[in-house]
């Protein structure tokens, strides 16, 4: 039927990457408003993960130093990329913090993609929770 069938089947593999992109977008806003409707905030992408690292923490909402909320985005990444293998979860220390250690290389990704990528899985930690 094509003359040329790899090009008629990069075109549908470029329209459904687009259409994957399009519905990953559209996931990630809404999450953000569920959470502007929880919280009163629209986070962003460093928002998001500090919401996260302060649940993982589990020491309730407080003041942090600009140290402390790096510390916690990183709790927030190690956790979310945990179930597809990146990190391992190795337990508390004794002030608490959650500790991990990376299993494998993170993907190379330019920057688009590698938020991306942090999308997806933010968002599957999200489900899991049932949000």
């Amino acid at each position: 039927m094509f003359s040329h069938p790899v090009k008629g089947n990069a075109t549908v593999y470029i329209c459904s990457m687009q259409q994957a992109e399009e519905d990953l977008q559209v996931r990630w806003l809404k999450l953000r408003i569920k959470l502007k409707e929880r919280f009163n905030i629209k986070p962003d992408m460093n928002g998001v993960l500090l919401l996260i690292g302060v649940q993982e923490l589990g020491q309730g909402p407080q003041e942090f130093s600009k140290e402390q909320k790096q510390d916690l985005m990183h709790i927030a990444v190690c956790t979310v990329l945990a179930p597809s293998g990146y990190y391992r979860f190795d337990g508390h220390d004794e002030e608490g913090w959650p500790h991990f250690s990376q299993l494998k290389p993170l993907p190379e990704h330019d920057m688009i993609e590698q938020e991306n990528f942090l999308k997806d899985h933010v968002l599957m930690y999200f489900n899991e929770l049932g949000f």
